[in-house]
């Protein structure tokens, strides 16, 4: 991922929308923590997990393969293109979404909320040498505002009645999110793939290997009609809408 010097200008209209859609999404992916902690009351986490993108994907995969421009935008790919869908839907969908479901199975949702959002400091210091992209003062400020708040959260460190393992499988998640922070830009800049496409495909290879984790490691038992609906509710608003809408608005924002 080499940094890019010729970076398109946009209209201040088309960064605002990119913005609100980016706030948007972020409202969107914070309703989730509460949804799946009442989820996980009865679904196990990775299958949980896997059955929400699986869904998801397919609902992309469909809007996909019904529109000629999108499949036109499919043909004639080289593998270099493949092989960064590839590791962007393994490192988003199955390590940093399998994580946050096993995560917050073993931690409230505010705590691991807060751990998420440290995820600016370790993009901001990836993005500079593999993006290219330098952070203005005001955003290095906002950044580091937000990681005094989590300090505050946490301190004085007090791991009583907090899970050991799920602090690591956050701190896990918070990594592979960062990192595929970086890699979803670098894709998305180029702006030379609908984020339709985009999404769709990544989600689809990641969905793959989350579900099979799933049902290799977890009994898959029946599930109620509630427990359905959480499933479908975020496959539908906090997933396919949400990460088309995420790599859309990454076509124009830094990644930082």
């Amino acid at each position: 991922m080499e940094p890019e010097t010729n970076q398109p200008q946009y209209s201040k209209r088309t960064r605002i929308i990119a913005v609100v859609q980016a706030l948007f999404v972020t409202v969107l992916w914070s309703s989730s923590f509460v949804v799946i902690k009442f989820g996980l009351e009865e679904i196990p986490p990775l299958t949980f997990a896997g059955l929400r993108y699986s869904i998801a994907s397919l609902i992309l995969l469909g809007l996909i393969v019904s529109q000629s421009k999108m499949r036109a935008a499919i043909r004639g790919r080289s593998r270099s293109w493949w092989r960064m869908l590839t590791l962007y839907g393994i490192i988003y969908i199955a390590a940093t979404q399998g994580t946050q479901f096993l995560g917050l199975n073993y931690l409230p949702a505010i705590t691991f909320s807060l751990i998420l959002n440290m995820t600016p400091i370790i993009v901001l210091l990836l993005a500079v040498p593999w993006l290219g992209e330098r952070p203005s003062k005001a955003e290095t400020g906002l950044i580091l505002l937000g990681l005094c708040g989590v300090l505050l959260y946490f301190y004085p460190l007090d791991f009583v009645g907090i899970s050991i393992l799920g602090l690591i499988v956050g701190v896990i998640s918070l990594l592979a999110n960062s990192f595929s922070s970086i890699i979803g830009r670098a894709i998305n800049r180029t702006r030379d793939t609908p984020a339709l496409v985009v999404t769709g495909i990544m989600m689809s290879i990641g969905s793959i290997f989350l579900m099979l984790f799933g049902l290799i490691i977890e009994p898959l038992a029946p599930l109620s009609l509630t427990s359905w609906i959480y499933i479908l509710w975020l496959a539908v608003a906090n997933t396919a809408l949400a990460f088309t809408l995420w790599n859309r608005a990454m076509r124009v924002l830094r990644a930082i």
